[in-house]
Order: structure tokens, then C-alpha cells, then sequence
């Protein structure tokens, strides 16, 4: 006998009967997810809904033709340490299909119906349709923000978002031989993009408007970044502001609010993104923090049957215990995951962020998590910061490097609120801020940092391991702790 599955995949077969299939699922009270996005919160929410209830027919509408790509990969693409474009794909096409996933590619979401439940769509021809739907997920992610930047839309100008993007700035880059770049804004994409084009022979100049490059990290940290960005080549004006782009012959002019003018082959906007909720608020749906939809920690958004989740909705934040807006794509995941659970009947809740996050810059690595001490004393806290630098392991083994790390605390309760950290990109510094968040995910206090059971080895670490003698420096200033940490282990 048949599955239902094996029907549905027969009834299924082409896009010209999604039609039929679905009147036909409906007499079979077969229910169809419909997820409107598919990149990271799109493909979780599919794979979790086939995965928790395989009979559960879901249909996921792609607006390009790069299903389940990474966006953090695309600088990587760009700078060639990842030759094939399609590397960068976390799942193929043929994967996703093999799921039971039904993926309509080049297909946009124009218009969402609550009443009667229908998704308006056009494929890449321009055919209009309707797509009935049970359970609706719109993870439709973000779009870089307006730069007002006069002349941002010349050609030879470029975000980097989509993988189409990165395709475009790989054919632009090869076609003119473009040796000069002028990167605006330095946050993370920024800054991997200047590394990246670096490493592809381009010469590159980047304008930051705030006091230092990566403003989500102390500028004491930033500015080791700037000196790393200038030892590779790379020219840095920091609290400079873009007017205008305008093109001068072969090359484009840039001019800065200082009436500085520089002369370029390309310019790269990188100057952050917004959430793509306006599809969800035409419907009816209440918008959050930051223009995001608000959706709770179900997932769920005000209209019953609707969940959201990724790039596009508001960030429950452990912390602050509010929701912020906070991007990020380790984040999608696991909205994405659990409101493809809760579609399909499950009950789960998203924890919350602690904005981890980990950025490699030429040599460097950059980490973060949980709150800064500006942040945590604007939210009320009695937070304080204490840098140290230590060995990232032990200092007789050969290869030791320098490793910085910033401790935040609360002075009055000890509690662990967040820390940042810089050090060699091998130095494992992605391993030491996931320690903090694990520590921050469970409420622990600075001291109790000192009590986890971590590995040591010469060539690694050192018996009290960095974040732990980071963790000291700060009890022995706020704690009333002496310092107990091997004296060679710091610089």
C-alpha cells in the first residue's frame, strides 16, 4: 500500500497541481504549512514540521533560487578560501526535496489573506496565483537599510545580502578588474568584506561613522581591529560619514561629510539591515521593536494560524528579559526550528539571545556576548568592566599569543553579565565566549565561572583557563577575591 507521503509525492509531482493537491489534501485533512522564506528560520521551520509530523504537507516559497544558502559564507565566496558558490548551500535542493519539502524557487509572497487563508504569490514568469494554507510561517529575514547615500543605486555600487549579490560582486570584480574598493560602514560584514577583498589583490579604504570599527564591542577592542585592518593594507577612517557616490569616468568619487573625496573602482554598503516585515503588517500583523514582527515566544504573531520567526521578527533577550532586535543567523535556526515544531502542534518556547557573536579578521578573532557595561547600566544594573590579558595557553609550549578578554559584572551581586574578547583567530577565542554563554544562559556569577570542570593541555590552554583567570581579575577588583591564577599565564 501506498504512504500518503508516496500519494502526495505522485499528486505533487509538478507546480501546475499544487492546485489539485491541495484540494485534494484538504478532503484528507492533510494540513499544509506554507513558510514564506527560505533561507536559515525558513528551512528549519520546514525540516522540524516534516520531521515532528511527516504527513504535514509543507510548501516553502523562495523569492530567488538559492534555497538554505549561508549569508555568512558569502565574504568567504568572495575572498576564494570557498572556490564553489554552491559550497555554500547548508543543504542542496535535492536534500531538501528528499524531505517531503515542497520548495515553489523564484516565487514571491505579494499578499497574505487571514480571512480565508491564502498566500498570494508570483513566479518568475509574473503568473499571479493563490496558495491555500492551515498553518502559515513568514520568515522573510531582513534588507540592508537605506544608507542615504546620494548615488547609492550607480552601477559599481553594491550591498552584500543575497547570494546574488555576492554573484554580482564576483562578476563585477573579475569583468573590470576593479583594484580599488571603498567599504561603508565597519560592523561585520564590513569588515569581512575588507578582509576578503584584501585577499583578492583589491585595495581597500573603509569609512566608519562611529569612534571605532566594530562599535559592538568596546572601542578599546575596536581599535586593535583598526590596527589589524592597517596592517594588512587596508586604509581606515573612523567617525567619518558618506555624503555621496558619483560616478568620474571608469571610477566612482566618494565623498565624505569632511569633503574628502576618494577615488574608487567599487564601493560596498555595509551599513546594517532592517527586518523585511512589511508583507506581515499589510496582513494585519502588529509589528515590534525595531519595526519587527512582534510574535512571543511561541513563535505565534496576533493572528491565530500565523508564526514568524528569523531576520524578520523581534529577539526575546535572556538578559534584558525584553524583546530586542537582534539579526542573527545562529539565532533563525532555532526560531526558525521551533515554529516549525509549534505549527505542526508542538509547544515549545525560543530561550532567548544573548547576541553571541564571533567575527575572524585576517589574524584576528573578535567575540562577544551578553551585555556591554553601557548596556547593562542603562538597563539598571551596577555593572562594571575588567580587562586582563593572558596567554591563550601555557607560555613554556611553543606559539603562545596574547589573549584579551573584558569581564562584565554586576558590582553589587556578582552576577556574570557579559564579556568580549580578542585574540589570534586559532586561539579558539569562538570556544571561550561560548563558555561565558553558557554560563550567562544559566544565570551564573563571576565567581562561579571559576567552578566549571575545562579541559586543559599544555598546548591549548593552561590549568586556569583564560576566561577563568579573566573571571579572577575581576573578582580580585569587585569581589574581594585575591588572584589565584598561574602568574606566567598573563603577559
Amino acid at each position: 500500500m501506498m504512504s500518503v507521503l508516496g500519494i502526495c509525492s505522485e499528486v505533487f509531482s509538478e507546480h501546475s497541481n499544487h492546485f489539485r493537491f491541495v484540494h485534494w489534501a484538504s478532503e484528507f485533512s492533510i494540513m499544509h504549512l506554507v513558510v514564506i522564506g527560505g533561507s536559515d528560520a525558513g528551512i528549519a521551520a520546514a525540516l522540524r514540521a516534516r520531521e515532528i509530523d511527516p504527513n504535514t504537507m509543507v510548501t516553502v516559497l523562495l523569492a530567488d533560487g538559492f534555497p538554505n544558502y549561508s549569508i555568512c559564507g558569502l565574504p568567504f565566496f568572495l575572498s576564494r578560501e570557498v572556490s564553489d558558490p554552491a559550497a555554500l548551500a547548508h543543504r542542496t535542493r535535492e536534500e531538501l526535496e528528499s524531505t517531503g519539502i515542497e520548495l515553489l524557487i523564484n516565487t514571491t509572497a505579494k499578499a497574505i489573506g487571514q480571512t480565508d487563508k491564502t498566500v498570494v504569490v508570483v513566479g518568475h514568469r509574473g503568473h499571479q496565483r493563490s496558495i491555500q494554507y492551515d498553518r502559515l510561517i513568514i520568515a522573510t529575514g531582513a534588507r540592508p537599510t537605506d544608507p542615504g547615500i546620494i548615488g547609492h543605486t550607480l552601477p559599481g555600487v553594491f550591498y552584500l545580502h543575497t547570494m546574488e549579490d555576492s554573484l554580482a560582486i564576483d562578476r563585477f570584480v573579475a569583468e573590470t578588474k576593479a583594484r580599488r574598493a571603498f567599504i561603508v560602514g565597519g560592523g561585520y560584514i564590513g569588515l569581512e568584506m575588507a578582509d576578503a577583498l584584501t585577499l583578492r589583490g583589491i585595495e581597500v579604504t573603509l569609512a566608519s561613522k562611529t569612534e571605532s570599527v566594530l562599535p559592538s564591542v568596546d572601542p578599546e577592542l575596536g581599535r586593535s581591529v583598526e590596527e589589524e585592518l592597517r596592517r594588512h593594507g587596508v586604509i581606515v577612517h573612523t567617525q567619518t560619514t558618506v555624503r555621496s557616490i558619483s560616478p568620474s569616468g571608469s571610477t566612482l568619487n566618494v565623498m565624505d561629510a569632511k569633503n574628502r573625496h576618494h577615488t574608487t573602482d567599487m564601493v560596498v554598503l555595509a551599513t546594517g539591515v532592517r527586518p523585511s516585515s512589511e508583507l506581515a503588517r499589510s496582513a494585519g500583523i502588529q509589528p515590534g521593536h525595531a519595526g519587527a514582527i512582534r510574535v512571543n515566544r511561541r513563535m505565534e504573531t496576533n493572528i491565530t494560524d500565523i508564526f514568524a520567526a528569523g531576520d524578520c521578527v523581534e529577539t526575546w533577550h535572556r538578559l534584558l528579559a525584553r524583546s530586542v532586535y537582534r539579526p542573527l543567523g545562529t539565532t533563525a535556526h532555532k526560531q526558525g526550528r521551533i515554529a516549525g515544531e509549534n505549527a505542526v502542534g508542538g509547544n515549545c518556547e525560543f530561550a532567548g539571545t544573548l547576541g553571541t557573536q564571533v567575527v575572524k579578521v585576517f589574524e584576528l578573532a573578535i567575540a562577544r556576548t551578553g551585555l556591554s557595561e553601557v548596556e547593562a547600566n542603562h538597563d539598571g544594573w551596577q555593572a562594571a568592566t575588567v580587562k586582563s590579558t593572558m596567554w591563550d595557553h601555557k607560555v613554556y609550549y611553543p606559539g603562545a599569543m596574547p589573549m584579551h578578554i573584558c569581564v562584565v559584572g554586576d558590582r553589587s551581586t556578582g552576577q556574570l553579565l557579559g564579556a568580549q574578547m580578542i585574540g589570534y583567530w586559532k586561539s579558539e577565542v569562538a570556544k571561550r565566549i561560548d563558555i561565558i554563554a553558557t554560563a550567562l544562559f544559566h544565570g551564573m556569577t563571576v565567581d562561579g565561572v571559576n567552578d566549571l570542570d575545562l579541559s586543559y593541555t599544555p598546548p591549548l590552554s593552561s590549568p586556569w583557563d583564560p576566561v577563568q583567570i579573566a573571571a579572577q581579575a575581576w573578582l580580585h577588583q569587585y569581589g574581594n577575591q585575591p588572584a589565584s591564577a598561574d602568574s606566567e599565564a598573563r603577559t
